[in-house]
């Protein structure tokens, strides 16, 4: 299993495919809020790499941030997740993205670690 203080950091670019204007959450070109929300997702998916056990994955069950700043195109945005609280299969992460300048975002995470068989036998 994983350990509190765990972290791990992803990164992109800002583009035509991530900004509000392209997936619907804004009319401009600056990177989107659910761009953030699902860049923060993969640096705490990144973070359980190699910490579960075979046929084990992780589902989110809850976010909650805010983007505190705008981000334009080509900039490198970076997404960090740090293991905060692990309580039996349910694991939460303290989420913080930037663009090198500024913080854009910041939340927590809850993650539930499952067997991917037994959950996709209910979808």
């Amino acid at each position: 299993m994983v350990n509190p203080g765990k972290s791990a950091t992803v990164s992109t670019v800002v583009n035509e495919m991530n900004v509000a204007k392209a997936v619907g959450s804004g009319s401009l070109e600056v990177f989107s809020t659910p761009m953030m929300i699902a860049l923060m997702e993969q640096a705490a998916c990144e973070c359980l790499e190699g910490s579960l056990e075979i046929g084990q994955t992780s589902v989110g069950i809850h976010i909650s941030a805010e983007h505190l700043a705008a981000s334009g195109l080509g900039k490198t945005i970076s997404a960090t997740a740090v293991v905060e609280e692990v309580e039996g299969r349910k694991i939460v992460f303290s989420v913080s993205a930037g663009d090198g300048v500024n913080e854009i975002g910041r939340g927590t995470h809850t993650r539930v670690v499952v067997n991917e068989e037994k959950f996709m036998s209910r979808v």
